[in-house]
């Protein structure tokens, strides 16, 4: 279970989650970014070995602690690896102060009704067993919003929270990801049809449940302000979602008390041909703008 001080610093902390939960499908795209070619590993194990080696360098960084980054959300594979010789749980929350989190969605169904709903999770139960025994705060899971459908966002909200009541019930803090496409032309509308159907069943929790929510960058400022405010929300919190850094960061400090969990828009600027002195330098600059940014609404 959860410790006051980790409840504590993800309620109120001033800083950000770092997302480092590149999975499978984008562990290539993530080391490519970092400088490491395709032909540069054979295997998956030899693929994920490296992504975990990029994980474990930002980590162990002394550009990253809790004092700006108060979460941080792991892949299954890195919650079961070590960083500095403890697991990557223990090492994020015991050496950095930073609550861990991890990814736990198992990919997209085809699109249907504008959207994209989450595959099955039949080891889901199980999973959360793992997390528990392995530190972990809270768990991570997204779906995609590609249309301003009513009846596919409703889906979508549905599975999520009837999922995310699942987590719960093993004493984990769910972080809901219902993603809207940057790039669809209906992305303001699709925007008022989610935080609708997110009012709904967050009024509909019993009372003293809380949930996150991890939302694209709204076209409308402060559109997810009721959301924000209501008692059964421990956070709001943004993904970069496709922006470069400079835009996200622009965006997010416009939003009153949403704050960064951001990914690609992290490792930008990080390569594995840095030296320490480079790669720590370049991370300080990152992490300080993204903190800026999720401190300023």
């Amino acid at each position: 279970m959860a410790n006051a001080d980790q409840i504590s610093k993800i309620t109120s902390g001033k800083g950000f989650i770092a997302a480092l939960d590149q999975s499978g499908g984008s562990s290539p795209k993530a080391l490519a970014q970092y400088g490491i070619e395709p032909s540069a590993y054979s295997s998956d194990e030899e693929m994920f070995d490296l992504i975990h080696a990029m994980r474990a360098r930002i980590v162990s960084s002394p550009a990253f602690t809790g004092d700006r980054v108060v979460g941080a959300i792991l892949f299954e594979q890195t919650m079961e690896r070590e960083i500095g010789g403890k697991p990557s749980g223990a090492a994020l929350w015991e050496d950095n102060g930073v609550v861990p989190f991890l990814k736990v969605d198992k990919g997209l169904e085809d699109a249907a009704n504008g959207v994209q709903l989450m595959k099955p999770m039949p080891g889901l139960d199980d999973m959360c067993k793992r997390a528990v025994a392995a530190g972990i705060f809270g768990t991570k899971m997204r779906a995609v919003v590609g249309a301003a459908d009513a009846k596919g966002i409703d889906a979508i909200i549905a599975q999520q929270f009837e999922i995310g009541a699942q987590i719960a019930s093993h004493g984990l803090m769910p972080i809901l990801e219902p993603e809207v496409t940057i790039s669809i032309a209906d992305k303001a509308k699709a925007e008022a049809m989610l935080r609708d159907a997110v009012m709904r069943h967050l009024d509909a929790l019993p009372k003293g449940e809380q949930v996150m929510l991890k939302i694209t960058l709204p076209e409308e400022a402060n559109h997810y302000a009721p959301v924000v405010d209501h008692p059964a929300m421990m956070r709001v919190v943004a993904l970069s979602g496709g922006y470069d850094l400079t835009e996200a960061n622009d965006r997010l400090a416009r939003n009153r008390g949403i704050i960064a969990s951001f990914s690609r828009a992290l490792t930008a600027g990080l390569t594995a041909q840095q030296s320490e002195a480079e790669f720590d330098a370049a991370l300080d600059r990152t992490i300080q703008c993204i903190y800026d940014a999720s401190v300023a609404g």
